[in-house]
């Protein structure tokens, strides 16, 4: 099997629910080594992600990394929820400095995500495996690339595990940020974060927020499929197959895949690197 984490979003509605329901099955298949769930935009997720955490690891037998994101949070805050999360025999946790909360004017008791680490080694002395977040193309927020690879290694000094990529569909962005990352000093695993294509007008607006490229002869190809759903599902499958294939070639450590809380896309490449 080829290892591999799962990423999914907490569900709000009773429809999301059943979604998520209906392709756990599919996905538990594949042998996760862990799956994460999302802390949310804006903060909604105070209350849902520890509720599908719970029910992931309690109804799924999963093991459940939580993202916790230190925007708009203070000390007490995330003590508790780390709290929480110990007691609910989590081991793993996903560090990210994340969005500020909509209508929250102060971005809490800490701004970066190196801060949250480095809370999360003091007041747990080593439980969790902490995952950081990383991104091969450059944060969207960030200057250039020698200032946002600064800030990746301030979160590995203090005391980051393993670090987890933005999603990209260029294997040698992510093959040139590792050897950047490893001149830095930088030696805990980096593992590439791989988005399915399924609906390309909904991966373009999620690239656009968050500065993933999508190659233009892509957009180009899926342009020609026009409403030929079954053909862009053919072609985003095999696009994104191949790009693992290479990337675990290469030697990433494993693949982590966001799976916007459906199965089939992610299946579909899956099944095309077995």
């Amino acid at each position: 099997m080829i290892p591999l984490s799962l990423e999914f979003f907490p569900p709000k509605t009773d429809e999301q629910r059943a979604q998520l329901e209906r392709a756990l099955p599919k996905l538990k298949a594949l042998a996760p080594e862990f799956v994460s769930v999302t802390f949310g935009a804006g903060g909604s997720t105070l209350t849902q992600t520890p509720l599908t955490v719970q029910h992931l690891r309690a109804k799924h037998a999963l093991e459940v990394a939580p993202h916790v994101s230190c925007m708009g949070g203070s000390r007490d805050e995330i003590r508790t929820l780390l709290a929480n999360y110990r007691a609910l025999g989590c081991t793993r946790i996903i560090a990210l400095r994340g969005d500020l909360p909509s209508g929250m004017a102060s971005p809490g008791d800490f701004r970066y995500a190196s801060e949250l680490v480095d809370f999360i080694r003091r007041e747990h002395d080593g439980y969790f495996h902490v995952e950081v977040a990383c991104y091969p193309e450059c944060h969207p927020q960030s200057d250039h690339a020698v200032a946002d690879m600064r800030h990746f290694k301030a979160k590995v000094e203090a005391g980051a595990d393993g670090a987890i990529t933005q999603y990209f569909f260029n294997a040698d962005a992510y093959f040139r940020f590792v050897d950047d990352a490893r001149k830095a000093g930088i030696t805990i695993p980096i593992v590439p974060g791989v988005m399915p294509i399924s609906n390309f007008a909904q991966l373009r607006r999620f690239s656009d927020l968050c500065g993933a490229e999508i190659p233009r002869w892509i957009g180009k190809r899926m342009a020609a499929f026009g409403d030929d759903a079954e053909a862009v599902r053919e072609f985003g499958a095999e696009v994104v197959a191949s790009m693992c294939r290479r990337l675990l070639a290469g030697g990433a450590p494993s693949l982590h895949v966001y799976t916007l809380n459906r199965a089939r896309a992610t299946a579909a490449v899956m099944q095309r690197l077995a």
